[in-house]
């Protein structure tokens, strides 16, 4: 029998926390099947309880990055050596552990390498500029250890190759499920007020900002009561947010609605006429792919996390980030009527290796 580890111990939360599950369920079916021992290394195991796997539960890892640490490269170590012979360990949280394995791979899930920071990062959320530092270092230790890395698209694929010296081919993108689970009921809309949508937490990369100076600009043109933009921040959540609504609060096309349900976000997606999505670095833009089903106008930053999550969709324009005004003149054209300037975006396939599915991805990995 061979034994699989899966090491998370930090994720609890969000599309990690996704990530972690879908894994595990794959898995507990796998066990089934004969042949596999499963343990998994979590936070704490009623996050991601699955049957025919063996728990080892370490809640106090997220209690600073200096115990993380610890654990990575001294905890795991001995880990490995209790679970001996491991035949795989896959680490789902970007580090690569120091441990005694036949194989490893590690799933690289944040973009925050990528990030461009900016001063303002630091007065809003100063952990995050920590943390995009961190990962680039933290990412480093071991990695030629592993056999394949995973990453979620093409772009990170690339970027990582380059930034680590490794070579493409041991890179795996195992692209996000697209399908939501939600059936989709697309209403002709009889409000008058064209709607944009941004989807998104309060975090200070999210680049609410240009959205905000955008909807300023495009207001004073414009007036009130022809287009409105919808946030899914309240304004109270965080530094950030207090920020944004302190400047922008006052705008009557703006509506701070708070977090959404999936079933209200549906429900928001189906009625807006336009999804805008000026983040500064994702790794993949759920909102993206989420709308893109619907087949009405998208506005994106000018990246490339964009450009690849939008693949296929059929009414979709780019703008600068930093630009508000040119984001801005295409709200404006389209509360105007003016779609010329929407493009299709061709569906991109990524090269091999390239996995749709948790089966397809552990077939790589074992074999």
């Amino acid at each position: 029998m061979k034994t699989i580890v899966v090491s998370a111990v930090t994720l609890r939360k969000g599309g990690t926390l996704t990530i972690l599950r879908q894994c595990l369920s794959y898995l507990s079916e796998l066990a089934v099947q004969g042949g596999y021992r499963i343990v998994a290394i979590v936070h704490q195991k009623d996050l991601a309880f699955y049957s025919n796997i063996e728990y080892v539960e370490m809640p106090g890892i997220i209690q600073g990055w200096g115990k993380r640490l610890w654990c990575e490269y001294v905890t795991m170590y001995r880990i490995s050596k209790q679970f001996a012979p491991v035949y795989l360990w896959l680490s789902l949280h970007d580090t690569t552990p120091n441990v005694l394995v036949e194989r490893q791979a590690v799933y690289c899930q944040t973009s925050f390498p990528f990030l461009k920071g900016k001063w303002q990062d630091l007065v809003f959320d100063y952990k995050i500029v920590l943390f995009t530092l961190f990962t680039r270092f933290a990412y480093r230790i071991n990695i030629h250890r592993n056999r394949y890395l995973i990453v979620q698209a093409e772009w990170l694929r690339k970027g990582f190759s380059k930034m680590f010296g490794l070579p493409q081919e041991k890179f795996i993108v195992a692209t996000p499920d697209r399908k939501s689970g939600i059936k989709i009921e697309v209403k002709s809309s009889a409000n008058n007020c064209y709607t944009f949508l941004f989807v998104s937490t309060p975090d200070c990369h999210k680049n609410f900002e240009t959205l905000c100076r955008a909807t300023a600009l495009l207001e004073r043109e414009l007036g009130v009561g022809k287009f409105k933009v919808i946030l899914t921040i309240s304004g109270n959540e965080n530094r950030y947010a207090r920020w944004l609504y302190r400047h922008w609060g006052h705008l009557k096309s703006i509506e701070f609605a708070g977090f959404m349900s999936r079933e209200q976000l549906y429900r928001n997606y189906a009625g807006a006429h336009c999804l805008v999505f000026p983040s500064r670095v994702e790794t993949w833009g759920l909102p993206i792919s989420e709308f893109a089903a619907f087949g009405k106008p998208m506005l994106l930053a000018d990246l490339p996390y964009a450009h690849e999550t939008a693949s296929g969709s059929c009414q979709t324009a780019f703008f600068d980030p930093e630009n508000p005004k040119s984001l801005m003149n295409r709200m404006k054209r389209l509360v105007n009527g003016d779609v010329s300037f929407l493009k299709e975006i061709p569906h991109q396939v990524p090269a091999e290796p390239a996995t749709n599915t948790w089966k397809e991805l552990f077939d790589l990995l074992l074999q």
